[in-house]
């Protein structure tokens, strides 16, 4: 099972943050505590949304789509 998640920065509302995780509140939670070096910069993080996957194989093109810039733009219009 793969959770995939949408973070918003706090403090700076510009930056989105995608990623996917088997455990996802523990991996969010690194987010905030600045354990994850690319987020740490911009913590703490809100959470947009959680989608959960049967199927990893599924979650991690779902995760990977989601980067990309039609992916972006999907999160802006329907998760922002």
């Amino acid at each position: 099972m793969l959770y995939v998640y949408v973070l918003r920065s706090q403090k700076f509302p510009d930056q989105i943050y995608t990623g996917g995780s088997a455990d996802y509140r523990q991996r969010i939670a690194d987010h905030n505590l600045g354990h994850a070096k690319h987020t740490s910069k911009f913590a703490p993080w809100d959470v947009v949304c959680v989608i959960k996957f049967e199927d990893d194989k599924r979650g991690w093109q779902f995760e990977k789509y989601l980067k990309s810039g039609s992916g972006r733009a999907f999160v802006k219009r329907h998760f922002l």
